[in-house]
């Protein structure tokens, strides 16, 4: 069932430690994740600390991930970190614990009905790297994804909360999920020299297999005979019709909410525009857009032009 929050459980201003740890949280977001960070700077002060909580303790993961530690070690940490998101789901994380993160994390969780079973299966999609798994099929990626990404969205929706009286509130959840799915194959896609730098490839082996690109993406040349465009269109494609899918959450959430994701997703989607107009480009390095487009999708976004966009398309799609 999709949460329906129009503000916090718990009204009241947070005390001085927790202030301090929900800081500590949006100083980790806006050093580290700024496209992140320029979609929850639209939020209220509420939901952007409790969205900051969220990135919070997601790098944590992500980190243990992609740090230099032994495999064998990384296991261990990431345990640890789960044992830790038991306390927080238990309620045993004091105002004045030493981890700013758990203190966040737990009166956001106090504050919204966070799934924070979301927090889980990112652990387990991080397991997954640190195992050094490959995905034969999309269907097989998209299991990883649904962890990674998918469960960010449903997480985030659990902040948001839907509007009252919003039409299919129920299927919520699945859009949410659906737009993370989005925004993981565009990072993939984005990333996938620096993943293959660290020993990883995402994009699933029958795609690469069918464009003659399943060597290494290190170098910025593919082999002779490889069709590195053609793949890139096909992973392309794939991740606009989960946009388009995704999208449908806009008009299901707040003005202040749907601004906040339609310009995340929406500095995403023109990231796979650049991507597709010159696929290459990833080769040579991570593609990235400049500070004023990314401020020009969050007024858009804050405009609410984008919901009520999908809002239409969506209304001619039904029968």
């Amino acid at each position: 069932m999709s949460p329906n929050v129009e503000g916090p459980t718990q009204a009241s201003t947070p005390s001085a430690p927790v202030q301090a740890a929900y800081g500590y949280c949006e100083a980790v977001t806006g050093s580290q994740a700024r496209n992140f960070a320029y979609g929850i700077r639209l939020l209220p002060n509420d939901k952007r600390q409790a969205m900051s909580a969220l990135y919070a303790f997601s790098r944590r993961v992500d980190d243990i991930g992609d740090g230099t530690l032994a495999p064998d070690a990384k296991l261990v940490r990431l345990e640890e970190t789960r044992a830790l998101l038991g306390r927080i789901r238990a309620e045993e994380v004091d105002e004045d614990d030493t981890d700013p993160v758990a203190v966040a994390l737990a009166h956001a969780a106090r504050r919204f009905p966070i799934p924070l079973g979301g927090l889980d299966e990112l652990i387990d999609g991080v397991l997954m790297d640190v195992r050094g798994e490959s995905y034969e099929t999309w269907d097989d990626l998209k299991v990883y994804c649904r962890c990674v990404a998918g469960a960010i969205g449903r997480l985030s929706l659990g902040v948001f909360g839907t509007a009252p009286g919003a039409r299919d509130a129920e299927r919520a959840g699945e859009y949410a999920d659906t737009l993370g799915l989005a925004l993981q194959l565009t990072n993939i896609l984005r990333d996938v020299r620096e993943d293959a730098g660290n020993g990883r490839t995402y994009l699933p082996a029958e795609d690469l297999a069918k464009f003659g690109c399943s060597e290494s993406f290190r170098s910025e040349r593919m082999s002779a005979g490889a069709d590195f465009a053609g793949l890139v269109h096909h992973e392309v494609r794939r991740a606009r019709a989960l946009f388009v899918e995704g999208y449908r959450l806009l008009p299901m959430l707040d003005r202040r909410s749907g601004a906040c994701v339609a310009a995340m997703a929406g500095i995403y989607r023109r990231l796979l525009d650049r991507i597709e107009r010159e696929p290459d480009a990833v080769l040579r390095g991570r593609v990235s857009l400049p500070t004023h487009e990314k401020a020009y999708v969050a007024v858009r976004g804050l405009s609410g032009l984008d919901a009520r966009t999908i809002s239409r398309q969506s209304t001619r799609r039904r029968p």
